[in-house]
């Protein structure tokens, strides 16, 4: 359900410890790592018989791997050539013994110092094994050189990337400031980083991940922080037993609705009832019960008579009715009146079940930075970077430039679940960060983020832990969304469509 997100530097701890410590030798990683990446180009690139080859090979171990690919790709393709960045004599350690024997198997070696790649013929696949993961900053002019020529290559070759696409920050999945665009990347054991996050795509082509031998006990001796959801999180949707009904399918309150905002608290309910809740009420003010429910007669309403202000008097009102539900959404079309931080101050320090504290219930916490430490156990903060910016007290800007580190810095604040929205979503909590690997442009509407919550307060009203509703919720909400692009592919759905596919995306995706 959870695939490891190492760093860069979490994988080099790796493979040291798989080396040093259980006496794996380095060689045969290297030699897993060409086999596996030579599987995978055959599967991707097609029968290799008479094809011409070209093997681009760095100074670190992915020029190793890329001289231990060509070992196995001369006893298949027509043509190989391996093209290397450093003189023979300066390479080290087991990307030298590689070097070696494929010079000594006869298969043409080329420094590029001296290589003129305009005049070669062109190849049917191009390996980039250029630089690893370690790489970040700037490349350097001759390097920059070289990614622009397996671009060009590439515009009629088949380009592949042996664990990341020479150029690309490890890290941050952003290229420095080019990277070759291969069509596949084969990384080793895990993905790193930067290949999961939003973009990295357009340079990575597909993305495989292969096992290359690491020992179980490695992974687990060096756990790291950061996960990729995978589908199997799916199969973990509360099942209908045959007994089912209302009451045991949980009861969730949505608090929110103003003037001019009662579409936000009925797409949050109607997020919920698609997502299995057994019942959804509403709280909002008497006046605009009748929009709220907006011809859904499913959608219940807790009418606040009197109401001025979300204020602590409307607090007491709700606080008073929390017996009844198994968990709350907080701040869909809530409006942001000064009086909503004592709403909040109020029932946060009262609440006793799971609450998803969303849109303006976010900007109301944003402006008592102080009441973060005070959330109660079981809260999921929803914010979409904006809102993210202004708990962060930072710019938008900066969020999305450092979305891992702005979600991993604020939840040491607060004892709650972080969900930071947008192209691949994160989850965080004080011991994890979880990335959604879907990016849907269908759900960059307005009322998406509303569902989500939804979906996220019914999964945590069937007594689910947090961080795992949070975990299924925004995975399910992002499947909803690739969904939809079949009917609507140029965007243009409707965020109650989202609510509305759930169902389907539950069957699509595992749970039948």
């Amino acid at each position: 359900m959870l695939h490891p997100l190492p760093t860069p530097g979490e994988m080099a701890a790796w493979d040291a410890e798989a080396i040093g410590e259980f006496g794996i030798p380095g060689m045969v990683l290297m030699e897993n790592a060409a086999r596996e990446a030579v599987r995978t180009l055959e599967s991707e690139a097609g029968p290799l018989e008479g094809k011409t080859v070209y093997l681009f090979a760095g100074s670190g171990n992915n020029g190793g791997d890329a001289f231990a690919m060509a070992r196995y790709l001369v006893e298949r393709a027509g043509t190989v050539a391996l093209f290397h960045t450093r003189p023979k004599k300066h390479y080290r350690g087991e990307t030298r013994a590689n070097l070696v024997l494929a010079q000594k198997l006869g298969i043409p070696l080329f420094h590029l110092a001296t290589a003129t790649l305009g005049s070669l013929p062109q190849p049917d696949i191009v390996v980039d094994g250029l630089l690893g993961t370690g790489f970040k900053g700037r490349l350097r002019a001759d390097i920059l050189k070289l990614v622009r020529a397996i671009n060009r290559m590439g515009e009629r070759s088949f380009v592949f990337s042996i664990d990341i696409p020479s150029g690309l920050n490890g890290h941050t999945g952003t290229p420095g400031p080019e990277a070759v665009r291969a069509d596949a990347t084969v990384t080793f054991q895990a993905a790193k980083t930067g290949l999961a996050m939003p973009g990295a795509e357009q340079w990575t082509g597909r993305l495989f991940v292969t096992d290359i031998g690491i020992p179980r006990a490695v992974r687990e001796a060096r756990q790291v922080r950061r996960f990729v959801i995978g589908q199997e999180v799916m199969k973990t949707i509360p099942r209908p037993v045959p007994d089912s009904h209302k009451g045991r399918a949980g009861h969730v309150l949505v608090v929110g609705g103003s003037p001019g905002m009662t579409g936000a608290p009925h797409l949050s309910a109607l997020g919920a009832l698609r997502a299995g809740a057994g019942l959804v009420t509403v709280a909002c003010p008497e006046g605009a019960c009748a929009e709220v429910r907006f011809g859904r007669p499913e959608i219940m309403t807790l009418p606040l008579r009197d109401f001025e202000k979300w204020d602590q008097k409307s607090a007491e009102k709700v606080v008073s009715q929390l017996s009844r539900f198994d968990s709350v959404v907080l701040g869909p079309g809530w409006g942001q009146d000064g009086k909503n931080v004592d709403f909040l101050r109020h029932f946060i320090a009262k609440c006793p079940v799971p609450l998803v504290l969303d849109a303006d219930g976010l900007n109301a916490l944003a402006q008592a930075p102080e009441l973060a430490g005070e959330l109660p156990p079981g809260t999921v903060l929803t914010p979409h970077p904006g809102e993210m910016a202004r708990l962060a007290e930072t710019d938008t800007a900066s969020v999305q430039q450092s979305r891992l580190e702005t979600a991993e810095s604020y939840v040491e604040k607060t004892r709650a679940t972080l969900v930071l929205k947008g192209a691949g979503t994160l989850v965080a909590d004080a011991a994890q960060t979880r990335l959604c690997p879907i990016s849907a442009p269908c759900l960059s509407v307005g009322g998406s983020g509303d569902v989500l919550s939804g979906v996220i307060a019914a999964l945590a009203a069937t007594g689910m832990d947090v961080m795992h509703a949070a975990s299924l919720g925004v995975y399910w909400h992002a499947a909803s969304g690739r969904m939809l692009e079949e009917d609507h592919p140029l965007r243009g759905n409707l965020a109650g469509e989202i609510a509305d596919m759930l169902p389907r995306a539950a069957k699509e995706y595992g749970i039948c």
